[in-house]
């Protein structure tokens, strides 16, 4: 059964954790830099390769969704990208993803990629799906007017109003416009690590979830598409079996997935090359300015440079609940240190994290 999306009346984040409900667990679509393997193609001369990834390719116009409802397009050498995952069980996902096709989709796993000045190194606020904040009115694809709602659960707003809604409410609770946005979903993901050869990660705990049909002894591992996507799926496999844990795990994998990506010889193998460009532009929504080969060759190109060392990985600042186990509320003030500093295109502040909530699997990954 699906979490309930709101609660009556706003309260104060404080509490310790009880004991979560059991739910199921939801796949990282976390695209990022997987648009990396498309990054030489647009040069190569290739007319049919070119149209038909072109062909590949979803997108959606954010711009004429929100329109000037939006904060301020600060121009500072800086771009923030909301990359964002369904959790549909539609098509192939069903089979990835297990569950029911019932025709409804949620964002379970967001992170806002924040892009320095010069592109040499990234900040990534993840937000946990869990947190209860203040939804703005949206509109849905039908032309549906919903009104603005208050404690609603943070994933509720893209399937209230898809992809726009959920910028809609990421700028809303950052006063921070969204330069672009990327989406994968459960099979495009497990389909990019098989593509890459897999990811090694060394656990330092053995993790055995039944939910995401994962199984891992303490060692070294590396990872097909099907262990990665039980990866960053586990939610009580590790930790305390909270969502916060999760992003923990998720947080490692993807260093480790960027380090990979540097080294799989992607440039001297036309076939991996292209077997990922293709499951790439597949696998990926993304806004209308980047839907198009050429546009997104531009943007994954000026990405090459960053490794797991110039990611600076960070959690939305929140506290937990006391009265929903199943709940975490914004720290209003420390979520605000983070913001702030992405504004202005500086560092995040240690600070920001100390007495904040946290999942207990930090360090499970390496």
């Amino acid at each position: 059964m699906p979490d309930s999306d709101s609660k009556p009346g706003r309260r104060r984040a404080k509490g310790r954790r009880r004991k979560p409900r059991p739910g199921r667990g939801k796949a990282l679509r976390v695209v990022a830099w997987s648009a990396a393997g498309v990054a030489v193609l647009g040069g190569t001369g290739l007319g049919y390769v070119y149209f038909h990834l072109n062909g590949n390719l979803k997108s959606v116009d954010i711009n004429q969704a929100l329109g000037t409802d939006r904060p301020e397009n600060v121009d500072n050498g800086s771009q923030d990208i909301l990359v964002l995952g369904s959790d549909s069980r539609a098509g192939s996902n069903k089979k990835a993803g297990g569950g029911t096709d019932d025709g409804s989709a949620r964002s379970d796993t967001a992170m806002v990629v924040h892009l320095y000045k010069g592109h040499k190194k990234a900040s990534i606020v993840s937000i946990p799906r869990d947190t209860l904040v203040e939804r703005p009115s949206c509109t849905d694809k039908n032309g549906t007017e919903h009104p603005a709602q208050s404690d609603a659960m943070f994933n509720s707003a893209y399937s209230t109003g898809g992809a726009a809604c959920a910028v809609k409410t990421v700028e809303a609770m950052s006063g921070i416009r969204m330069d672009h946005y990327i989406e994968v979903d459960f099979s495009g993901f497990q389909d990019l690590i098989d593509d890459l050869g897999g990811v090694e990660v060394t656990t330092s705990k053995a993790i055995d979830d039944p939910d995401s049909h994962l199984k891992l002894d303490a060692g070294t591992h590396r990872l097909d598409g099907r262990q990665a996507l039980g990866l960053v799926r586990t939610r009580h496999g590790v930790g305390d079996g909270s969502d916060l844990g999760r992003i923990q795990l998720q947080q490692a994998f993807m260093k480790a997935l960027m380090d990979q990506i540097k080294h799989v010889g992607v440039f001297t193998s036309p076939k991996k090359l292209y077997d990922l460009a293709d499951t790439a532009t597949k696998s990926v929504t993304t806004d209308s300015e980047l839907a198009s080969v050429k546009a997104l060759t531009s943007f994954a190109g000026g990405l090459k440079g960053i490794g797991s060392a110039d990611m600076n990985m960070v959690t939305l600042p929140v506290q937990y609940d006391a009265a929903d186990a199943n709940r975490v509320l914004i720290d209003e003030t420390k979520s605000d240190q983070v913001w702030k500093a992405l504004k202005a295109d500086r560092a995040v502040p240690r600070s920001a994290g100390r007495g904040t909530a946290t999942g207990a699997a930090g360090g499970v990954v390496r």
